[in-house]
């Protein structure tokens, strides 16, 4: 079994979620922030979700506040702005770390298999790795990467 699917994280709710449930899926997941220039891609993210997820796509959404500040909230507050800005259906998690000593232990194993330009550390909010249908990272792409350019590689997958 995949050392993804060992992890578990907390969702929006305070529930503690295996990642095992999404096993045999192909999952994005993504570092995020309410209040980043790079928020808006909240929509590019869930329309590929609406398009794909009944294909085996899941999106997992882990606000950070680590970059600028850029998620002040509570997970309260997370869960209000996604859903009222940007109708976010896909699986929103527990405000965590990235980077550093108290970074996310999934997020320390997905920086060790997938290292960007700064080595493997996460530059900025909404750094996005594509993980296959086994639980394998396959593919790591920049904050500024659209979530529309990432479609011809999730179709690949699925």
């Amino acid at each position: 079994m995949s050392q993804f699917y060992g992890f578990k994280a907390k969702d929006l709710q305070g529930n503690e979620v295996n990642l095992e449930t999404y096993k045999g899926k192909v999952a994005l997941v993504v570092n995020t922030a309410s209040e980043c220039g790079f928020t808006p891609q909240f929509e590019g993210l869930e329309a590929l979700y609406k398009k794909y997820k009944d294909e085996g796509l899941v999106i997992l959404g882990f606000p950070c506040n680590q970059f600028g500040k850029q998620e002040p909230g509570d997970e309260k507050s997370i869960a209000e702005g996604c859903v009222m800005n940007y109708g976010v259906t896909f699986p929103m998690f527990s405000k965590i770390d990235v980077n550093g000593k108290d970074a996310h232990p999934l997020f320390k194993y997905l920086k060790k298999e997938k290292g960007g330009l700064l080595g493997s550390k996460i530059k900025w909010n909404f750094t996005k790795f594509l993980i296959d249908r086994e639980g394998k990272p396959v593919e790591r792409f920049a904050p500024t990467t659209k979530p529309e350019s990432l479609e011809k590689d999730i179709k690949r997958l699925l």
